[in-house]
Protein backbone atom coordinates (compact mmCIF):
# COMPACT_ATOMS: atom_id res chain seq x y z
CA UNK A 1 0.00 0.00 0.00
CA UNK A 2 1.77 3.06 -1.26
CA UNK A 3 -0.34 6.12 -0.60
CA UNK A 4 1.82 8.15 1.80
CA UNK A 5 3.21 11.28 0.16
CA UNK A 6 6.55 11.95 1.77
CA UNK A 7 7.53 15.25 0.20
CA UNK A 8 4.43 17.25 0.93
CA UNK A 9 4.08 18.09 -2.76
CA UNK A 10 0.39 18.72 -2.35
CA UNK A 11 0.32 21.04 0.64
CA UNK A 12 -3.46 21.42 0.94
CA UNK A 13 -4.77 20.61 4.41
CA UNK A 14 -8.11 18.93 4.97
CA UNK A 15 -10.49 21.84 5.46
CA UNK A 16 -13.76 21.73 7.39
CA UNK A 17 -16.74 21.52 5.08
CA UNK A 18 -14.90 19.80 2.23
CA UNK A 19 -15.80 16.25 1.12
CA UNK A 20 -12.29 15.01 1.96
CA UNK A 21 -12.52 16.42 5.49
CA UNK A 22 -15.92 14.87 6.08
CA UNK A 23 -14.70 11.54 4.76
CA UNK A 24 -11.59 11.62 6.92
CA UNK A 25 -13.62 12.50 10.01
CA UNK A 26 -16.03 9.64 9.41
CA UNK A 27 -13.23 7.15 8.81
CA UNK A 28 -11.36 8.26 11.93
CA UNK A 29 -14.60 7.75 13.87
CA UNK A 30 -14.82 4.22 12.44
CA UNK A 31 -11.17 3.53 13.34
CA UNK A 32 -11.60 4.74 16.92
CA UNK A 33 -14.87 2.85 17.25
CA UNK A 34 -13.41 -0.45 16.08
CA UNK A 35 -10.22 -0.14 18.15
CA UNK A 36 -11.99 0.32 21.44
CA UNK A 37 -14.77 -2.16 20.64
CA UNK A 38 -12.06 -4.79 20.09
CA UNK A 39 -10.14 -3.78 23.19
CA UNK A 40 -13.03 -3.82 25.66
CA UNK A 41 -15.42 -6.38 24.18
CA UNK A 42 -14.36 -9.00 26.76
CA UNK A 43 -15.22 -6.89 29.81
CA UNK A 44 -18.85 -8.02 30.17
CA UNK A 45 -17.77 -11.60 29.42
CA UNK A 46 -15.65 -12.10 32.54
CA UNK A 47 -18.37 -14.10 34.38
CA UNK A 48 -18.67 -16.32 31.28
CA UNK A 49 -14.93 -17.00 31.35
CA UNK A 50 -15.16 -17.95 35.03
CA UNK A 51 -17.89 -20.49 34.24
CA UNK A 52 -16.37 -21.98 31.08
CA UNK A 53 -12.69 -22.10 31.95
CA UNK A 54 -12.93 -22.54 35.73
CA UNK A 55 -10.76 -19.50 36.48
CA UNK A 56 -11.15 -16.98 39.30
CA UNK A 57 -12.59 -13.49 38.72
CA UNK A 58 -9.09 -12.02 39.04
CA UNK A 59 -7.76 -14.48 36.45
CA UNK A 60 -10.67 -13.74 34.11
CA UNK A 61 -9.72 -10.04 34.14
CA UNK A 62 -6.41 -10.99 32.49
CA UNK A 63 -8.33 -11.20 29.20
CA UNK A 64 -8.46 -7.41 29.33
CA UNK A 65 -5.42 -6.62 31.48
CA UNK A 66 -2.97 -8.52 29.26
CA UNK A 67 -4.29 -6.71 26.19
CA UNK A 68 -4.01 -3.27 27.73
CA UNK A 69 -0.62 -4.10 29.28
CA UNK A 70 0.93 -5.09 25.95
CA UNK A 71 -0.79 -2.11 24.33
CA UNK A 72 0.70 0.25 26.92
CA UNK A 73 4.27 -0.89 26.26
CA UNK A 74 3.88 -1.08 22.49
CA UNK A 75 2.49 2.46 22.34
CA UNK A 76 5.96 3.71 23.29
CA UNK A 77 7.34 2.49 19.95
CA UNK A 78 4.30 2.54 17.65
CA UNK A 79 4.67 6.25 16.95
CA UNK A 80 8.32 5.84 16.03
CA UNK A 81 7.43 3.01 13.63
CA UNK A 82 4.82 5.17 11.93
CA UNK A 83 7.44 7.93 11.58
CA UNK A 84 9.37 5.53 9.38
CA UNK A 85 6.68 3.87 7.26
CA UNK A 86 3.70 6.23 7.36
CA UNK A 87 0.47 6.76 9.29
CA UNK A 88 -2.18 5.09 7.17
CA UNK A 89 -0.34 1.78 6.60
CA UNK A 90 0.19 1.38 10.34
CA UNK A 91 -3.48 2.09 11.11
CA UNK A 92 -4.71 -0.39 8.49
CA UNK A 93 -2.31 -3.09 9.67
CA UNK A 94 -3.37 -2.50 13.29
CA UNK A 95 -7.08 -2.96 12.58
CA UNK A 96 -6.57 -5.90 10.24
CA UNK A 97 -4.27 -7.72 12.66
CA UNK A 98 -6.58 -7.12 15.62
CA UNK A 99 -9.61 -8.31 13.65
CA UNK A 100 -8.00 -11.53 12.45
CA UNK A 101 -6.71 -12.23 15.96
CA UNK A 102 -10.18 -11.63 17.38
CA UNK A 103 -11.64 -14.25 15.08
CA UNK A 104 -8.86 -16.69 16.01
CA UNK A 105 -9.46 -15.98 19.71
CA UNK A 106 -13.12 -16.92 19.39
CA UNK A 107 -12.01 -20.39 18.27
CA UNK A 108 -9.36 -21.04 20.94
CA UNK A 109 -10.34 -24.05 23.07
CA UNK A 110 -8.16 -23.28 26.12
CA UNK A 111 -7.82 -20.36 28.49
CA UNK A 112 -4.09 -19.85 28.05
CA UNK A 113 -4.37 -19.89 24.27
CA UNK A 114 -7.14 -17.31 24.45
CA UNK A 115 -4.98 -15.10 26.70
CA UNK A 116 -2.06 -15.37 24.26
CA UNK A 117 -4.29 -14.18 21.42
CA UNK A 118 -5.60 -11.29 23.52
CA UNK A 119 -2.01 -10.23 24.30
CA UNK A 120 -1.21 -10.21 20.57
CA UNK A 121 -4.32 -8.09 19.99
CA UNK A 122 -2.86 -5.48 22.34
CA UNK A 123 0.31 -5.45 20.25
CA UNK A 124 -1.69 -5.01 17.05
CA UNK A 125 -3.95 -2.28 18.44
CA UNK A 126 -0.97 -0.17 19.53
CA UNK A 127 -0.67 0.94 15.92
CA UNK A 128 -3.76 3.09 16.06
CA UNK A 129 -4.33 5.53 18.99
CA UNK A 130 -1.18 7.68 18.85
CA UNK A 131 -0.85 7.28 15.08
CA UNK A 132 -4.42 8.47 14.45
CA UNK A 133 -3.72 11.57 16.53
CA UNK A 134 -0.53 12.19 14.54
CA UNK A 135 -2.50 11.86 11.29
CA UNK A 136 -5.00 14.49 12.44
CA UNK A 137 -2.28 16.91 13.56
CA UNK A 138 -0.46 16.58 10.22
CA UNK A 139 -3.30 16.45 7.71
CA UNK A 140 -6.15 18.53 9.10
CA UNK A 141 -6.17 22.32 9.05
CA UNK A 142 -5.36 23.48 12.62
CA UNK A 143 -8.64 25.43 12.80
CA UNK A 144 -10.58 22.25 12.03
CA UNK A 145 -8.43 19.71 13.86
CA UNK A 146 -10.37 19.99 17.13
CA UNK A 147 -13.59 18.73 15.56
CA UNK A 148 -11.81 15.90 13.76
CA UNK A 149 -10.05 14.86 16.94
CA UNK A 150 -13.33 15.10 18.82
CA UNK A 151 -14.95 12.72 16.36
CA UNK A 152 -12.09 10.27 16.79
CA UNK A 153 -12.36 10.42 20.59
CA UNK A 154 -16.14 10.15 20.30
CA UNK A 155 -15.61 7.03 18.20
CA UNK A 156 -13.43 5.52 20.93
CA UNK A 157 -16.07 6.19 23.58
CA UNK A 158 -18.93 4.84 21.47
CA UNK A 159 -16.76 1.90 20.40
CA UNK A 160 -15.89 1.02 23.97
CA UNK A 161 -19.56 1.16 24.87
CA UNK A 162 -20.85 -0.69 21.81
CA UNK A 163 -18.25 -3.43 22.01
CA UNK A 164 -19.34 -4.21 25.55
CA UNK A 165 -23.07 -4.01 24.81
CA UNK A 166 -22.79 -5.96 21.55
CA UNK A 167 -20.90 -8.84 23.12
CA UNK A 168 -23.33 -8.97 26.06
CA UNK A 169 -26.36 -9.14 23.74
CA UNK A 170 -24.84 -11.66 21.30
CA UNK A 171 -23.68 -13.78 24.24
CA UNK A 172 -27.19 -13.76 25.66
CA UNK A 173 -28.61 -14.86 22.30
CA UNK A 174 -25.80 -17.22 21.31
CA UNK A 175 -22.41 -17.58 22.95
CA UNK A 176 -19.43 -15.50 23.99
CA UNK A 177 -17.39 -17.09 21.20
CA UNK A 178 -19.83 -15.85 18.61
CA UNK A 179 -19.73 -12.39 20.19
CA UNK A 180 -15.92 -12.17 20.12
CA UNK A 181 -15.87 -13.41 16.52
CA UNK A 182 -18.40 -10.78 15.44
CA UNK A 183 -16.28 -7.99 16.94
CA UNK A 184 -13.23 -9.39 15.16
CA UNK A 185 -15.07 -9.39 11.83
CA UNK A 186 -16.08 -5.76 12.39
CA UNK A 187 -12.41 -4.83 12.90
CA UNK A 188 -11.49 -6.49 9.60
CA UNK A 189 -14.25 -4.49 7.90
CA UNK A 190 -12.93 -1.32 9.53
CA UNK A 191 -9.42 -2.04 8.22
CA UNK A 192 -10.76 -2.36 4.67
CA UNK A 193 -12.75 0.87 5.12
CA UNK A 194 -9.70 2.81 6.32
CA UNK A 195 -7.60 1.41 3.48
CA UNK A 196 -10.10 2.38 0.79
CA UNK A 197 -11.55 5.63 2.12
CA UNK A 198 -9.10 7.50 4.40
CA UNK A 199 -7.42 10.31 2.40
CA UNK A 200 -3.70 9.66 1.89
CA UNK A 201 -1.12 11.57 3.91
CA UNK A 202 0.08 14.71 2.16
CA UNK A 203 2.22 16.22 4.92
CA UNK A 204 3.92 13.12 6.24
CA UNK A 205 7.72 13.26 6.10
CA UNK A 206 9.55 10.01 6.57
CA UNK A 207 12.08 10.28 9.38
CA UNK A 208 13.94 8.07 11.78
CA UNK A 209 13.95 9.07 15.44
CA UNK A 210 17.50 8.88 16.76
CA UNK A 211 18.05 7.37 20.17
CA UNK A 212 20.00 10.37 21.56
CA UNK A 213 17.20 12.77 20.62
CA UNK A 214 14.62 10.43 22.08
CA UNK A 215 16.55 10.14 25.34
CA UNK A 216 16.86 13.94 25.61
CA UNK A 217 13.14 14.39 25.05
CA UNK A 218 12.22 11.77 27.63
CA UNK A 219 14.62 13.24 30.17
CA UNK A 220 12.98 16.64 29.79
CA UNK A 221 9.47 15.20 30.06
CA UNK A 222 10.15 12.95 33.05
CA UNK A 223 11.85 15.68 35.08
CA UNK A 224 8.90 18.09 34.78
CA UNK A 225 6.91 17.75 38.04
CA UNK A 226 3.68 18.96 36.46
CA UNK A 227 3.89 16.42 33.65
CA UNK A 228 4.73 13.69 36.14
CA UNK A 229 1.58 14.58 38.05
CA UNK A 230 -0.50 14.47 34.89
CA UNK A 231 1.01 11.14 33.84
CA UNK A 232 0.22 9.69 37.27
CA UNK A 233 -3.40 10.84 36.95
CA UNK A 234 -3.69 8.77 33.79
CA UNK A 235 -2.66 5.70 35.80
CA UNK A 236 -4.87 6.43 38.81
CA UNK A 237 -8.07 7.51 37.07
CA UNK A 238 -8.02 4.88 34.33
CA UNK A 239 -7.08 2.23 36.89
CA UNK A 240 -10.10 3.10 38.99
CA UNK A 241 -12.39 3.37 35.99
CA UNK A 242 -11.52 -0.04 34.53
CA UNK A 243 -11.65 -1.72 37.94
CA UNK A 244 -15.22 -0.52 38.47
CA UNK A 245 -16.35 -1.79 35.09
CA UNK A 246 -14.46 -5.08 35.44
CA UNK A 247 -16.32 -6.09 38.60
CA UNK A 248 -19.65 -4.27 38.54
CA UNK A 249 -20.89 -7.04 36.23
CA UNK A 250 -20.14 -9.64 38.89
CA UNK A 251 -22.07 -7.63 41.46
CA UNK A 252 -25.12 -7.18 39.21
CA UNK A 253 -25.19 -10.82 38.09
CA UNK A 254 -25.20 -12.14 41.66
CA UNK A 255 -27.76 -11.94 44.47
CA UNK A 256 -29.76 -9.82 45.15
CA UNK A 257 -29.87 -8.49 41.57
CA UNK A 258 -29.19 -11.60 39.41
CA UNK A 259 -29.50 -9.69 36.14
CA UNK A 260 -29.23 -11.39 32.74
CA UNK A 261 -26.04 -10.84 30.69
CA UNK A 262 -27.79 -8.55 28.20
CA UNK A 263 -29.13 -6.39 31.04
CA UNK A 264 -25.71 -6.25 32.69
CA UNK A 265 -24.23 -5.30 29.32
CA UNK A 266 -26.66 -2.39 29.11
CA UNK A 267 -24.69 -0.81 31.97
CA UNK A 268 -22.05 0.09 29.41
CA UNK A 269 -24.49 2.39 27.60
CA UNK A 270 -23.34 5.01 30.09
CA UNK A 271 -20.25 5.39 27.89
CA UNK A 272 -22.40 7.71 25.81
CA UNK A 273 -21.95 10.23 28.63
CA UNK A 274 -18.29 10.41 27.63
CA UNK A 275 -19.22 11.84 24.24
CA UNK A 276 -21.02 14.68 26.04
CA UNK A 277 -18.69 15.27 28.98
CA UNK A 278 -15.40 15.51 27.07
CA UNK A 279 -16.22 18.74 25.17
CA UNK A 280 -18.29 20.05 28.09
CA UNK A 281 -15.45 19.78 30.59
CA UNK A 282 -13.13 21.21 27.95
CA UNK A 283 -15.32 24.31 27.75
CA UNK A 284 -15.51 24.56 31.55
CA UNK A 285 -11.75 24.21 31.73
CA UNK A 286 -11.34 27.23 29.47
CA UNK A 287 -13.79 29.23 31.55
CA UNK A 288 -12.84 28.23 35.10
CA UNK A 289 -9.29 26.95 34.64
CA UNK A 290 -7.89 23.43 34.30
CA UNK A 291 -6.99 23.13 37.99
CA UNK A 292 -10.48 23.82 39.31
CA UNK A 293 -12.28 21.83 36.63
CA UNK A 294 -10.03 18.81 37.12
CA UNK A 295 -10.58 18.94 40.88
CA UNK A 296 -14.34 19.02 40.29
CA UNK A 297 -14.17 16.05 37.92
CA UNK A 298 -12.22 13.92 40.40
CA UNK A 299 -14.65 14.90 43.19
CA UNK A 300 -17.57 13.80 41.01
CA UNK A 301 -15.87 10.44 40.43
CA UNK A 302 -15.67 9.99 44.22
CA UNK A 303 -19.37 10.87 44.52
CA UNK A 304 -20.29 8.36 41.81
CA UNK A 305 -18.29 5.64 43.55
CA UNK A 306 -20.10 6.38 46.81
CA UNK A 307 -23.49 6.00 45.10
CA UNK A 308 -22.46 2.57 43.80
CA UNK A 309 -22.11 1.37 47.41
CA UNK A 310 -25.88 1.65 47.91
CA UNK A 311 -27.75 -1.65 47.42
CA UNK A 312 -30.29 -0.36 44.93
CA UNK A 313 -30.31 -0.55 41.14
CA UNK A 314 -31.30 3.09 40.73
CA UNK A 315 -28.48 4.31 42.98
CA UNK A 316 -25.95 2.02 41.30
CA UNK A 317 -27.04 3.16 37.82
CA UNK A 318 -26.81 6.81 38.86
CA UNK A 319 -23.40 6.21 40.41
CA UNK A 320 -22.05 4.51 37.28
CA UNK A 321 -23.39 7.33 35.10
CA UNK A 322 -21.85 10.05 37.29
CA UNK A 323 -18.56 8.17 37.60
CA UNK A 324 -18.33 7.75 33.81
CA UNK A 325 -19.35 11.32 33.05
CA UNK A 326 -16.66 12.66 35.38
CA UNK A 327 -13.96 10.24 34.22
CA UNK A 328 -14.18 11.24 30.56
CA UNK A 329 -14.21 14.88 31.60
CA UNK A 330 -11.06 14.42 33.66
CA UNK A 331 -9.39 12.46 30.85
CA UNK A 332 -10.06 15.24 28.34
CA UNK A 333 -8.71 17.92 30.72
CA UNK A 334 -5.49 16.01 31.43
CA UNK A 335 -4.93 15.16 27.75
CA UNK A 336 -5.24 18.81 26.70
CA UNK A 337 -3.12 19.98 29.64
CA UNK A 338 -0.27 17.68 28.60
CA UNK A 339 -0.38 19.09 25.07
CA UNK A 340 -0.05 22.62 26.41
CA UNK A 341 2.61 21.80 28.98
CA UNK A 342 4.91 19.81 26.70
CA UNK A 343 6.37 22.64 24.64
CA UNK A 344 8.46 20.11 22.71
CA UNK A 345 8.13 16.38 22.06
CA UNK A 346 4.35 16.43 22.34
CA UNK A 347 4.17 13.06 20.61
CA UNK A 348 6.40 11.44 23.19
CA UNK A 349 4.48 13.15 25.99
CA UNK A 350 1.21 11.72 24.67
CA UNK A 351 2.80 8.28 24.35
CA UNK A 352 4.01 8.36 27.97
CA UNK A 353 0.57 9.47 29.14
CA UNK A 354 -1.13 6.69 27.18
CA UNK A 355 1.42 4.22 28.56
CA UNK A 356 0.52 5.23 32.13
CA UNK A 357 -3.17 5.23 31.21
CA UNK A 358 -3.16 1.63 30.01
CA UNK A 359 -0.71 0.49 32.66
CA UNK A 360 -3.25 1.66 35.23
CA UNK A 361 -5.92 -0.33 33.42
CA UNK A 362 -3.73 -3.42 33.47
CA UNK A 363 -2.42 -3.38 37.03
CA UNK A 364 -5.41 -1.94 38.86
CA UNK A 365 -7.90 -3.95 36.82
CA UNK A 366 -6.18 -7.17 37.85
CA UNK A 367 -5.54 -6.20 41.49
CA UNK A 368 -9.20 -5.31 41.83
CA UNK A 369 -9.99 -8.99 41.35
CA UNK A 370 -8.12 -9.83 44.53
CA UNK A 371 -10.25 -7.36 46.45
CA UNK A 372 -13.41 -8.80 44.88
CA UNK A 373 -12.36 -12.34 45.80
CA UNK A 374 -11.56 -11.38 49.39
CA UNK A 375 -14.12 -8.73 50.23
CA UNK A 376 -16.71 -8.54 47.44
CA UNK A 377 -17.86 -5.24 46.00
CA UNK A 378 -17.02 -3.34 49.20
CA UNK A 379 -13.39 -4.37 48.77
CA UNK A 380 -13.38 -3.25 45.13
CA UNK A 381 -14.91 0.11 46.08
CA UNK A 382 -12.32 0.59 48.85
CA UNK A 383 -9.50 -0.13 46.39
CA UNK A 384 -10.87 2.32 43.81
CA UNK A 385 -11.45 4.84 46.60
CA UNK A 386 -7.78 4.59 47.52
CA UNK A 387 -6.77 5.30 43.91
CA UNK A 388 -9.08 8.32 43.83
CA UNK A 389 -7.76 9.58 47.16
CA UNK A 390 -4.24 9.61 45.71
CA UNK A 391 -5.64 11.36 42.61
CA UNK A 392 -7.15 14.04 44.85
CA UNK A 393 -3.71 14.58 46.41
CA UNK A 394 -2.03 14.81 42.99
CA UNK A 395 -4.68 17.27 41.80
CA UNK A 396 -4.08 19.41 44.89
CA UNK A 397 -0.35 19.35 44.14
CA UNK A 398 -1.02 20.57 40.60
CA UNK A 399 -3.11 23.38 42.07
CA UNK A 400 -0.09 24.49 44.13
CA UNK A 401 2.21 24.27 41.12
CA UNK A 402 0.56 27.13 39.25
Amino acid sequence: MRDEIETGADTAYLQAGTPAYRRASRILFVAGFSTFATLYCVQPLLPDFVREFGVTPAESSLSLSLTTGVLAVALLVAGAISDGIGRKPVMVAALLGAGVLGIIGSLMPGWHGFLAVRALEGLALSGLPAVAMAYVSEEVDPKSAGVAMGLYIGGTAIGGMSGRVLTAVVTDLGSWRLAVGVVGALAVAAAVTVWLALPPSRHFVRRAAGLPALVRAWRALLTDPVLLGLFSLGFLLMGGFVTVFNYIGFRLSESPFELRPAVVGAVFLVYSFGVVSSPLFGAWSGRFGSHRTLAAAVALMVAGLALMEIDGLFAIAAGIALFTFAFFGAHSIVSAWIGRRAAIARGQASSIYLFCYYLGSTLAGTLGGLFWHGFGWTGVAAFVGLLLAVAVGVTAGLQRSR
